[in-house]
Formats: C-alpha cells, structure tokens, sequence
C-alpha cells in the first residue's frame, strides 16, 4: 500500500492524489496539518533520507507530497515520473491552482 504524506492545501499533493485515483492507484492519505502524529512520521522520513530530500530542502522545499511504499519503506516525491514509469499518460493537473512557494513561481 503506498502512502501519501501531504496537505490539501498543496495543488502538487491533490495533484498527485487526483492522478492516483484517476489511474485506480490506492493510497492512504496522510495529511500533515491535521495530525501531530503524521507531520512527525514524514519528518521522520525528511530527515533521514538525504539522497531525497537535501536537494529540496536548499530550496526551500516542504518535500511534500512524500509517498512510502509501506511493504518495501521505498520513499519518493516524484509522483509523475512514478506514474509514467508504471505507463501511466495523459496526467490531469489542476488550472488556475496558486502555486504554494513563497515566490507563487512553483511548489
């Protein structure tokens, strides 16, 4: 089972969660603003795994959405690449959603 740790504040996460579902991918949502516990198990995950998250972490990245493979602690943030991997095309995004960087340039 993968999971999803994000927020829906974040246009990248429901992104990613739109697409999930559009291909019939299943997902646990885990939202990180809601829950102690979830924005606590994600930092667990941000800190620890380097080769991931110290590139967005210089640029002021969250790292969000961050998705687990909960069978194999696999963890990733590129979801497209993910889904086109698997074959998956014709990817929906959000229009007009307000990018959530500082700068409103990107996420």
């Amino acid at each position: 089972m993968l999971i999803i740790y994000g927020s829906a504040l974040c246009v990248d996460c429901r992104n990613c969660k739109n697409n999930f579902d559009k291909f019939g991918i299943e997902y646990e949502e885990r939202d990180i603003l809601s829950s102690l516990k979830n924005l606590k198990s994600f930092l667990m995950y941000r800190d620890n795994r380097h080769e991931i998250f110290d590139r967005l972490i210089k640029i002021h990245d969250i790292g969000i959405p961050c998705i687990v493979d909960s069978q194999t602690d696999e963890c990733f943030t590129d979801w497209e690449s993910y889904l086109l991997k698997l074959g998956y095309k014709d990817l929906v995004y959000e229009q007009n959603a307000k990018a959530c960087s500082l700068d409103h340039k990107g996420c």
